[in-house]
């Protein structure tokens, strides 16, 4: 089983990034992806997250309006689009795999995001 992010890096505050996850290993499909991040000295917390055909989606309120989450089951890859960067965002951002029934849980090594000027 595989997680793999890419897409991280530093970037100005209003700038965007897009992250990636290329899973493999598992059945893609019969999981729900998220995002997470953690930042120096505080907890890991829960950006997105996508169920498993992507029809439903959620945010944490601090990033509602600027982040999208989305999923590509034929590319095994779950997305996170971040527009209007803060310096507030800066973290690791890991992918997050979850499967309910037969309980799965898997982490990918995270990618870090820092928005600076």
């Amino acid at each position: 089983v595989q997680l793999v992010e890419s897409g991280g890096g530093l970037v100005q505050p209003g700038g965007s990034l897009r992250l990636s996850c290329a899973a493999s290993g598992f059945t893609f499909s019969s999981y729900a992806m998220s995002w997470f991040r953690q930042a120096p000295e505080k907890e890991r917390e829960l950006v997105a997250a996508i169920t498993r055909t992507g029809a439903s989606t959620n945010y944490a309120d601090s990033v509602k309006g600027r982040f999208t989450i989305s999923r590509d089951n034929a590319k095994n890859t779950v997305y996170l689009q971040m527009n209007s960067l803060k310096p507030e965002d800066t973290a690791v951002y890991y992918c997050n795999a979850r499967r309910t029934i037969n309980p799965r849980d898997y982490w990918g090594q995270g990618t870090q995001v820092t928005v600076s000027s």
